[in-house]
This record gives C-alpha cells, structure tokens and sequence, in this order.
C-alpha cells in the first residue's frame, strides 16, 4: 500500500460497518414492502398483498433480532443512551436558537439527542407493528403453520389491529422526516456514510466532540 492510500485512510473515521449499513438498507427495504402492500390495497390498487406482507414482517423481525444481538455482542450500547449533562446542553441550545440567539455549531458524540430520540421512537413503532403483526399472521395460512383465527382473544383483537395499523402510520411520518433530515446539507456527511461506511476526519473534528465520541466505534 502506498504512503498516498495509507495518509487517505488515516483521514477518514469510521461512522458504520458494513452489517450496520446492509442492515439499514435491508430494514428499509422491509419496511418500504411492508408499507406499499399494507397501504396501497386500502388506495384502492387491488393486488395479490397478502403473502408479500408477512414475508416482509418475517425478515424485518429477523432483521431487528440481528440487530438486537449485534447491539449487545458488538457495538457499544453507550453510544444511544441519552446522557443527563447532554439532553440539557440540547435543550438550552434549542431554547437559544428558538429565542432569536446566534446559531452556533453543535458538537455531539456520534449520535445527537434528537437521533437518539428518533431512534429509540422508531424502535417503538416497530415492535409495536412486529408484536402485533405476528399474533396477526398466525390468524392467515402460511406455509408452516394453519391458521388459527381465534388465536388473538375476540375482546382484544380491536386493540391489536388498531395498535398495528397506527403503526404503520407512525412509520410513514418517520420515514419522512429521516428523509428530510438525511437530505439537509449539513447532515449530508451522516448520509454519504451510510453508503461508504466512514466520514472524512475534518468532517469529525467539527461536527463531534471525543470525550462523546471518540470515533473508534
């Protein structure tokens, strides 16, 4: 390797390994599936969903049980916890900028609070929708079991579907706001490392602070 390649790399930091990125793609992927054969019948756009539905709720709930695993064997949990000096030091800086006051670069560790929130927001919603989506399929035909409709008792099936079906929503109006934030300029780097995996060490140095993130994760 050449001292040019080897300087290249040493410039970088990286953000996301590879199983972190090919989970978050395949997640997407899932959930996408999950959303257009749940929704687009109710639209009106009549197709065969069923069976597409709960494939894609079988690999969301493998997904989210890898991720579950690798969270606890091999990233660093720390990293999502939501520290008490670093929720105040969001709040008065949101506070600052809601009160007309000079908007001054924020340094965070490798998650902001709001990613945190939204993360664990977003945790919330899909196992809701995995809970409620499984006792659901097991009231259909599938190719390993027989249905079973009386499976979710008569006097809680209303909650089931209601829970599931906010779910959804839920997911829809997540799904648009990561997209809002992942497209705004100053979080571009965030996104460019979801698909190369790292981002540049100038990069690192102005948008996050070592002692919250000592970029070895």
């Amino acid at each position: 390797m050449s001292k040019t390649e080897n300087r290249s790399i040493a410039a970088r930091v990286t953000r996301h390994r590879a199983a972190e990125r090919l989970y978050h793609w395949l997640m997407a992927a899932s959930m996408l599936v999950l959303l257009a054969t749940g929704f687009l019948p109710i639209l009106g756009i009549k197709f065969a969903w069923v069976d597409p539905h709960w494939i894609a709720g079988v690999v969301l709930t493998v997904l989210v049980l890898f991720h579950v695993v690798r969270a606890v064997t091999a990233l660093t949990l720390a990293t999502m916890w939501i520290g008490w000096t670093e929720f105040k030091s969001a709040l008065r800086a949101t506070f600052a900028e809601l009160a007309g006051g000079s908007r001054q670069p924020k340094r965070i560790g490798k998650y902001s609070v709001g990613q945190k929130f939204f993360h664990h927001g977003v945790a919330l919603v899909v196992l809701t929708a995995i809970v409620t989506g499984l006792a659901m399929m097991v009231g259909i035909d599938g190719p390993f079991w027989e249905r079973d409709p009386l499976f979710i008792p008569a006097d809680t099936r209303g909650l089931v579907f209601v829970l599931h079906g906010f779910a959804g929503l839920f997911s829809i109006t997540m799904i648009m706001v990561h997209i809002y934030f992942a497209c705004r300029p100053e979080k571009m780097y965030m996104t460019r490392s979801m698909f190369r995996g790292w981002i540049s060490r100038d990069e690192y140095k102005k948008n996050h602070d070592p002692e919250l993130w000592s970029g070895l994760d």
